[in-house]
């Protein structure tokens, strides 16, 4: 039971990453001052003082970067392979009763592979919005990035067992528009010339 609410609270803090990387640091590290998050020992040092001021710090200067026209860019640049080790480390620092390597094999899988999935998401976005608003919008999905990045880390620490699932149901639902999309342009760029399968079998037997 324990490791099953590490999984999913590591799942919503690490999702949390893919919209801003020190966003869930600094809601992990106030939780945990305020007795509401236990972190595990070799990653006690995020739940200290020290680390809740450089959070703070951290979170402010990324979250005034995403207004910055041209430094938004930059940052999603750097921000992939920040979100995908941020949510390792995340979720390795809620596994408080697991082994070694149950808790780095799930923090890679479970928060790195979330965290990547929903950084990856962002960027398309942005990408989107600049190529349809010349940027003027991107201030808008930054705020909404900022939002849902604090969100997802306050109620992934109250609730993570409604969190995780959610979160699971939202990838899902990604991965199966993108796959039809996929074979949309697939099926697209066949030549005109070419026989679909069905018609091919039909004729020929």
């Amino acid at each position: 039971m324990e490791t099953l609410f590490s999984i999913c609270l590591g799942i919503g803090l690490s999702a949390a990453c893919g919209f801003r990387v020190f966003v869930p640091f600094l809601v992990m590290s106030i939780a945990h001052l305020s007795g509401h998050l236990s972190l595990s020992t070799g990653l006690a040092w995020i739940g200290t003082y020290p680390a809740l001021v450089m959070f703070s710090v951290a979170t402010v200067v990324e979250v005034a970067g995403y207004y910055i026209p041209w430094l938004d860019h930059l940052l999603d640049t750097i921000a992939t392979p920040a979100a995908i080790v941020a949510g390792t480390v995340v979720t390795a620092s809620v596994f408080t009763g697991a082994s070694p390597l149950l808790k780095w094999s799930m923090a890679i899988i479970a928060g790195g592979g979330t965290a990547g999935l929903f950084q990856a998401g962002t960027v398309v976005t942005r990408a989107a919005s600049t190529a349809t608003t010349g940027g003027l919008g991107n201030p808008v999905f930054a705020t909404i990035e900022l939002v849902g990045a604090t969100l997802l880390s306050i109620l992934a620490v109250i609730i993570p067992y409604v969190v995780a699932p959610a979160i699971v149901l939202c990838l899902v639902w990604f991965g199966r528009k993108l796959w039809r999309k996929f074979r949309q342009q697939r099926d697209a760029g066949l030549p005109a010339s070419h026989p679909s399968p069905a018609i091919t079998k039909g004729n020929y037997g």
